[in-house]
């Protein structure tokens, strides 16, 4: 097929919502066409800033032959539905991280999307940002050496009040900042070091005015051997860092992985590395328009959103039970 661009309806507009059709704008290679959300006011807006149609339902959307898939950004628990309906439909899905909030629910939106033939991509684009694949390129070259340990932690202040809607409820958004931030960095170390095997989990509140737990941390043991840490919470200030230490170099990322650093073995000193500035945004959309005309194969498909539903349901258990929990609990 031939590299088009395609058409593009979004579901789901909030804030989210709204940075993903910046972003497909800005990749060249997608048109935003037509909108829904239950809202008609938000509807409008929406419509009216992306000069594109408002449906008054999600049918409406998924009857349009033009339409080739939709970007969806709605509350988790509905994901499924929505990705189901959409491959009865014929349309291609782009889902908000994380992909479901169960692994059952994940295998099942795997299982629809592959009978149907259409394209299933996860939003985890944090891997994509320019420190992050340089990391990746020192792994795989061996100039890390060998991987031991890493650690990541993405957090952000402003939760110390309840935030709006269901990202304040604890069915909707589960240990804390997890569903929000902190399977961004499940999603990095799994880029880095492949498939967890163990997780060992705490999750709490140390606050009163939100429904969610204030701070979630926890340790990882990898399938191929190296250790990992995780942390995450919604009131510090903002943290964004992304690090693997190996037996010839020392590789942190940081400032949303637009800085890099090294430390190599024998020599304490850090040393910055230059990148070239990317959009990750944009770029993971441009490849799902490559996905969709058939011009390259998924990145980060159910398969990869799987693995991170098998962290994220392995870290509400383990931090509910005190025990570590095997990931192919949930993944298998």
């Amino acid at each position: 097929m031939s590299s088009e661009k395609v058409k593009l309806a979004s579901i789901g507009l909030g804030w989210w919502g709204g940075m993903l059709a910046d972003a497909a704008g800005r990749s060249g290679s997608c048109d935003i066409v037509s909108c829904f959300a239950r809202s008609s006011d938000t509807r409008k807006a929406f419509s009216e800033k992306y000069s594109c149609n408002s449906a008054e339902n999600l049918d409406e959307i998924l009857k349009d032959s033009s339409i080739d898939g939709l970007l969806v950004a709605t509350p988790h628990s509905t994901h499924l539905d929505i990705i189901s309906q959409a491959a009865s439909a014929g349309k291609h899905v782009f889902v908000e991280k994380p992909l479901t909030l169960t692994c059952e629910d994940a295998k099942e939106a795997i299982k629809v999307t592959e009978s149907a033939g259409v394209v299933l991509q996860v939003g985890h684009h944090r891997r994509r940002c320019s420190a992050n694949r340089k990391i990746k390129n020192f792994i795989d070259s061996g100039e890390l050496g060998v991987l031991h340990q890493m650690q990541a932690n993405l957090s952000l202040a402003g939760g110390l009040e309840p935030r709006p809607g269901w990202r304040n409820d604890p069915e909707e958004s589960p240990a804390g900042s997890m569903c929000g931030l902190g399977v961004h960095m499940v999603d990095n170390l799994q880029f880095l070091a492949g498939p967890a095997k163990r997780v060992s989990a705490f999750s709490k509140k140390l606050l009163s005015k939100t429904n969610l737990d204030d701070v979630t941390s926890f340790i990882v043991e990898y399938e191929s051997g190296p250790l990992g840490y995780v942390g995450t919470t919604f009131v510090v200030p903002k943290i964004c860092e992304t690090s693997a230490f190996g037996t010839g170099m020392n590789a942190y990322s940081d400032f949303e992985g637009t800085k890099l650093y090294i430390t190599k073995a024998g020599d304490d000193k850090k040393e910055e590395i230059s990148l070239e500035p990317i959009d990750p945004l944009s770029e993971q959309l441009s490849d799902f328009a490559s996905c969709i005309n058939g011009e390259k194969s998924v990145e980060t498909g159910g398969v990869e959103g799987l693995e991170v539903v098998a962290v994220l349901q392995s870290v509400i258990e383990s931090s509910r039970t005190g025990k570590a929990i095997e990931v192919s609990t949930y993944r298998d």
